[in-house]
Parts: C-alpha cells; sequence; structure tokens
C-alpha cells in the first residue's frame, strides 16, 4: 500500500511540474538535441561538437542530452542549413562557404586573403561586426549562429606538379565548394575550378575528375588525402570558419535556464575550439609534409601574385554587391587598421 502510495505522489509531482512549466516550454525535464556535422570523427568539427556536448551538459544540470552525429549521419552541409530552418535538424556546424547561398553577406567573410592575421579575424567575429553579422542572419533566416569557434586557412593540395607561383596553377583542374566567390577566385588564379559537393569531393580526387582542391588543414589530414594527393601547397587563400547553428524549434524548446546553458556551453566550447585548432595546425602541417609521415612534397613559393588576385576579386565584389555586404567588407577591413 505504502509503495503504490509513493507511486501516485511521485507521478502526481511529475504531471504538477510539467503544467508548472506551461505549454510549449520545455521543462527541466530532459530536452534532447541533435547536433550534427558532415566531415569525419576526427575532423577539427569534433573538437566543436564534443565540447559543446560536454558543457551543454554539465551546465545544464544534465537537462540537455546532446547527441553528436558526425559524418552527414544527418543530412549533408548542402541540406543541413534549410533543414534547421524548417525545424528537421536542430544543431549542425556548418563551413561559412557552405552558408553562403542561404545567407550571401556569409560571402563577405569567404573573400580571398579578407583576413590580414588571426588577430584581425579574431578582432572581427569576436567583436561588434561579428556580434551584428549574427543577429543578421536570425533576423533574415532564423536560425541561430551561436559560436564562430576556430578560424583557420585553407591549403591547396594537387596530384600534378608543386606550386611555386600563380602561374603553376594554370589550367589545373580544382575543385571547388559550390560558391561563387571561391569559384571566381579559383579563376582569377588561372585554375579551371569544378564546383562539387563535399560527398562527391574523395572520389573526384581518387578518380582524378579533379587535379586537386583546398581544404581547412586539419581536414586534409582527418581525410587522409595526403595518402592520394603528392603536392602541398601552404596558400591561406582563404580563412574558414565552421559556426555552430541552431535551429529556432530547439532554441523554442528550451526553458530561459536551458537557453543560457547552451549559450555558455557555445561560448566555451568556441573559445576551446579556437585554442585547440591553433596549437594542432602546425603539427598538421609538419605531419603531412613530412617523409615517412604524410609524406607531401611542398616548396617555397611567391604569394604575392595570390594576394594580388585576390585583392582583386574583393574590389570586385565590393563594386558589384548592395549596401549591405559594402557596410560589412568595409567593417572587415577597418578592423585591421
Amino acid at each position: 500500500m505504502l509503495e503504490m502510495i509513493a507511486r501516485k505522489i511521485a507521478s502526481a509531482t511529475v504531471v504538477a511540474a510539467g503544467l508548472a512549466y506551461g505549454c510549449g516550454v520545455a521543462s527541466a525535464a530532459d530536452v534532447t538535441i541533435n547536433l550534427g556535422y558532415a566531415a569525419a570523427k576526427t575532423s577539427s568539427y569534433a573538437v566543436l561538437a564534443d565540447k559543446f556536448e560536454e558543457l551543454a551538459e554539465e551546465y545544464s544540470g544534465g537537462s540537455i542530452d546532446v547527441k553528436v552525429r558526425c559524418c552527414a549521419q544527418l543530412l549533408t552541409e548542402d541540406e543541413a542549413f534549410k533543414a534547421m530552418q524548417l525545424g528537421t535538424v536542430d544543431m549542425y556546424i556548418i563551413t561559412g562557404n557552405n552558408v553562403s547561398p542561404h545567407f550571401p553577406l556569409m560571402d563577405a567573410f569567404v573573400l580571398p586573403y579578407i583576413f590580414q592575421s588571426k588577430e584581425h579575424a579574431y578582432k572581427v567575429l569576436e567583436g561588434d561586426v561579428g556580434k551584428e553579422f549574427a543577429d543578421q542572419l536570425m533576423a533574415a533566416t532564423k536560425v541561430h549562429l551561436l559560436t564562430y569557434g576556430f578560424v583557420g586557412d585553407r591549403d591547396f593540395y594537387n596530384s600534378r606538379q608543386p606550386i611555386k607561383t600563380m602561374a603553376d596553377m594554370k589550367g589545373l583542374k580544382v575543385r571547388v565548394p559550390k560558391n561563387q566567390v571561391m569559384i571566381d577566385t579559383f579563376k582569377e588564379f588561372g585554375a579551371a575550378p569544378i564546383p562539387l559537393a563535399w560527398a562527391d569531393t574523395p572520389t573526384a580526387l581518387q578518380t582524378g575528375t579533379v587535379d586537386g582542391a583546398d581544404n581547412g588543414t586539419s581536414f586534409i589530414k582527418s581525410q587522409k588525402f595526403y595518402e592520394i594527393m603528392p603536392y602541398f601547397t601552404q596558400l591561406e587563400h582563404f580563412s574558414y570558419m565552421s559556426p555552430l547553428f541552431a535551429s529556432p524549434r530547439i532554441m523554442g524548446r528550451l526553458n530561459d535556464d536551458q537557453v543560457a546553458a547552451v549559450m555558455n556551453a557555445a561560448h566555451d566550447a568556441g573559445v576551446f575550439h579556437k585554442e585547440e585548432m591553433s596549437r594542432q595546425i602546425s603539427e598538421i602541417r609538419a605531419f603531412l609534409t613530412t617523409e615517412g609521415q604524410g609524406g607531401m612534397q611542398t616548396t617555397e613559393f611567391d604569394k604575392s601574385d595570390f594576394i594580388a588576385a585576390g585583392q582583386r576579386v574583393q574590389d570586385r565584389y565590393a563594386a558589384e554587391k548592395g549596401d549591405d555586404f559594402k557596410k560589412l567588407l568595409s567593417a572587415i577591413r577597418a578592423a585591421a587598421e
């Protein structure tokens, strides 16, 4: 009898607690968040995702359960942003250039050699410019940008020859993401860009459909492209970021304390991501270009023509785009002064 009474009291307590939060607002009883990314489990995305999982669960006192799904288990990057708008995906880490089709203002950050240094990049993204950009993105798309995380560089690799000058790029079939800035940049470099989705890239490289490509340095290692691409160039022509985004649906399911936990976890995970990946990059480049390890060949090269070509692309986009784009580009440039 006592056991039956205890069960009834416990049941009534749960119901009362649920009613106390009101309709449509999550209680401290448990929200599951599915967080996806398209890269390998050993990629830099995992560093951000795993730390966010740890901190969100800790900061929420266990009321949030984050399920990390790597390797495009949920969706591809090309599909994920729209899915968050629709509420069919909770959270996703997406490389910035793959956000541009959904929010064209992102292309200002994709422009070649747009950041003069890492200090410049973080000053922009962690300051007023980055906050205003996130606000604009949410106003236009309803998707929350929770943290920018680490800012890396895209390095170049190919199967044909070492790159010593920009002339060596002439005619190279280069895989590029489906991003117009990146397509235009490689045309300016003299290459023959071929837009391909990320999911199709490994096969295109293996079969020789393309001669080369660029990726964030850590991705060249995590995807083991060094096994099929013999030449490495520390080109650093594009900076990249891999923000953590959240759907309006999942944010709307959280109570105030849980929202605070998610925002704090995203901030702290972003700081951790920046520090950890900054530490790793020089080690990864050394691995890629060391005989008996990655074994890729590299050589000193003249970057001046590449930078001049990048400036031409910047100026062309500044002339062609609308006022919001011009304002953002001016703010990015001004932050370097």
